[in-house]
């Protein structure tokens, strides 16, 4: 009888299958980029942003005379903020203003505690009193877009905003008195009128550098 062969028989490749329409009852292949999501700020650029670096940057330079772009003072982050005292005692007040806030900024907000005890507002600490949010890089400009272009003027017999937010330092606060003034929220949705606060920190040094930073970007101030 013939001995078998005993050397080692070599793999045969593997065809890979045929592509064609789904069975019946079989779901249909799924697209390449089926597993890519989109970011969460979308893929066209903040309109701010580009403003900034193709209008305002040139300007701020032959303005004040810096001769390195990174020498221009810039936005670092923008911290939207409220205020909700009753939260402490009624907690279902504390969802609506988070509600109202991450409908406002695009972005869930975080729960702020007292940090110690006052008797005198019958405070205890760890209690929640508010919520605040803060916004980075595209959202950041995306707020502040919407706030000089659309909310703000929406504000009854608006004059500007005040030119003594700025805390020495480079940076603004601005207080807002309802959060109607932003289109995105319906006023059927919301429980009661409540204030915000707007702290836009730059990594300007003088407070006369950080408004002309904002005068550029389009912030109204009142003369």
């Amino acid at each position: 009888m013939a001995k078998a062969d005993a050397s080692p028989k070599s793999p045969r490749p593997k065809t890979p299958p045929a592509k064609g329409p789904a069975r019946k009852g079989q779901p249909a292949p799924a697209a390449p980029d089926a597993g890519v999501r989109p970011k969460g700020t979308g893929e066209v650029p903040a309109r701010l942003k580009v403003r900034f670096h193709q209008t305002v940057l040139p300007a701020l330079m032959k303005e004040r005379g810096y001769t390195n772009p990174w020498q221009v003072p810039r936005l670092h982050k923008i911290v939207v903020s409220m205020g909700v005292g009753e939260g402490r005692e009624n907690a279902k007040v504390l969802d609506f203003a988070t509600a109202d806030l991450q409908t406002i900024t695009g972005q869930r907000p975080i729960v702020t505690r007292a940090k110690k005890s006052i008797a005198n507002f019958k405070l205890r600490e760890g209690v929640p009193i508010g919520t605040k949010v803060t916004l980075r890089g595209a959202r950041m400009y995306e707020f502040l877009d919407r706030l000089v272009s659309v909310a703000l003027p929406r504000v009854r017999d608006f004059r500007g905003v005040p030119p003594r937010g700025f805390d020495g330092r480079g940076n603004y606060a601005l207080g807002l008195r309802e959060q109607l003034i932003f289109p995105e929220v319906v006023y059927d949705k919301i429980d009661k009128v409540r204030g915000m606060d707007v702290n836009i920190v730059t990594t300007a040094r003088t407070d006369e550098e950080a408004k002309a930073l904002l005068t550029h970007l389009g912030m109204p101030f009142r003369e």
